[in-house]
């Protein structure tokens, strides 16, 4: 991997060591969840107004990994034209159905973007810095690869 200086001034500096929210029953089994910034996500056990909570935590694991990924190239001088993360779980059959896999698979377009640059930023990420990837179980296995378009 590149030996590279990622100054991580300003990221994640502003953590809030506490978080808070509420999680209001709306209707039947559909409950609104509210952040302590206002920010708003409807969770449906029938999936019909709003997402399941696995699908929000799944998608929370990839938006970590995003910024994290986006951060740290651009940190290292490279410039993104284009950012996506397409990101599937495999659960466990029987409750509890948590998650025994993620794979996500990164599609990225820009210039300097090495495979070098981007294994870094997706070690730093796993390693270290994404929140919501060491919130989960310890054996579940996680598997990111990456698809560079280089302009």
């Amino acid at each position: 991997m590149e030996n590279e200086n990622i100054d991580l001034k300003g990221y994640k500096e502003k953590v809030l060591t506490e978080m808070k929210g509420t999680v209001t029953l709306d209707k039947d089994l559909v409950f609104v969840a509210r952040t302590q910034k206002g920010y708003e996500i409807d969770f449906d056990a029938r999936l019909e107004w709003g997402c399941a909570p696995t699908e929000s935590l799944l998608l929370s694991a990839a938006g970590c990994m995003a910024i994290d990924v986006v951060s740290f190239l651009r940190k290292m001088k490279a410039e993104i034209s284009e950012f996506k993360i397409d990101v599937s779980g495999q659960r466990n059959p029987t409750p509890p159905q948590y998650f025994t896999a993620i794979e996500m698979m990164i599609h990225i377009s820009g210039k300097d973007i090495t495979q070098k640059r981007i294994e870094r930023a997706i070690a730093l990420s796993q390693e270290k810095y994404c929140s919501v990837y060491h919130s989960l179980r310890k054996d579940i296995k996680v598997s990111v690869k990456y698809n560079i378009t280089n302009e």
